[in-house]
């Protein structure tokens, strides 16, 4: 009877490092496709372009003059000149986090609570770098933006959804507008306005019937950012391929904005590490199609 007793391990056995992969896949699932998907669809973001590390980042501006049209029969038509310029904004490079936690922690609180729930801060503090570098470009010097100014928020952004219908008249655009939450504030105080949370921000659709409002501390008191949305582009470094093999991080199935490798052990110290990679810039395509507010009376 001893001769049939089997020691190996079962069949489809559910083991460590099947329930840190599920660990691993939770944590990107929720990143790209339950917070940085939100972050996209409120600010309008459509193209999503791969880049190489290291390449320079742009945003364009194009002027020039109409000549007449009205041209009298056998004349030379005269030219039409435009120029575009591009104005370099950066390079797009890899950024790269790692956390460890130590023997003692996992003594004190275990294993799921010291690792897994770690894993969730470093989540939401790699969101809020993406968020930081969007809101420090948007309330930075933009070269070719446009200024407008209005006495309450309500008249400075009806200024500037004015420019963006002159700035793209032939084009169907969504406006969306970038203001500090006290300048919020201002206006909530006399209004009855619902808000929504995406990717730990609050914003506001069809504001005014003006467009989606964004707000963020990030953004200047008393001043605010306007575009379109279909003026946002984001390039991304792929965390898939050879990156992904080396550091054995674990991506999700289509674009693979993120990776995370998380439980490796560290002996030398008797600590567990989590190492997580990204390459994420948003940017706005044409500078000329940015105007920037001031409200006055704020």
């Amino acid at each position: 009877m001893a001769d049939n007793i089997t020691t190996a391990a079962e069949d489809n056995l559910i083991v460590a490092d099947d329930m840190k992969r599920v660990r691993e896949q939770d944590f990107v699932r929720r990143f790209e496709h339950h917070s940085l998907k939100k972050l996209l669809e409120a600010i309008g973001v459509t193209r999503r372009i791969p880049m190489m590390e290291g390449t320079t980042l742009y945003s364009y501006t194009t002027s020039g003059t109409l000549q007449n049209g009205a041209v009298p029969e056998g004349e030379v038509i005269p030219l039409s000149e435009y120029e575009q310029v591009k104005t370099p904004v950066g390079a797009i490079s890899l950024k790269k986090w790692r956390k460890a936690v130590s023997a003692e922690s996992i003594k004190k609180s275990g294993y799921q609570a010291a690792v897994r729930e770690t894993d969730e801060a470093l989540l939401r503090d790699v969101q809020a770098d993406v968020r930081n570098d969007l809101f420090g470009f948007i309330n930075g010097a933009i070269t070719g933006a446009t200024s407008v100014t209005g006495s309450d928020l309500q008249s400075a952004l009806a200024a500037a959804w004015g420019q963006l219908q002159i700035k793209f008249e032939d084009d169907s655009i969504e406006p969306v507008y970038f203001i500090n939450p006290l300048d919020a504030a201002t206006y909530l105080a006399n209004a009855s306005i619902t808000t929504q949370q995406a990717f730990g921000m609050t914003y506001i659709e069809d504001f005014l019937g003006l467009g989606t409002v964004i707000i963020s501390s990030k953004i200047t008191q008393g001043t605010f950012v306007a575009t379109a949305k279909q003026n946002f582009i984001m390039y991304y470094l792929t965390m898939g391929g050879d990156i992904a093999r080396a550091f054995k991080l674990t991506t999700s199935d289509d674009l693979q904005y993120i990776g995370i490798n998380s439980g490796i052990m560290n002996g030398d110290r008797a600590q567990i590490e989590s190492l997580v990679m990204d390459g994420i810039q948003i940017l706005v395509e044409y500078a000329a199609g940015v105007v920037k507010g001031t409200i006055t009376g704020a």
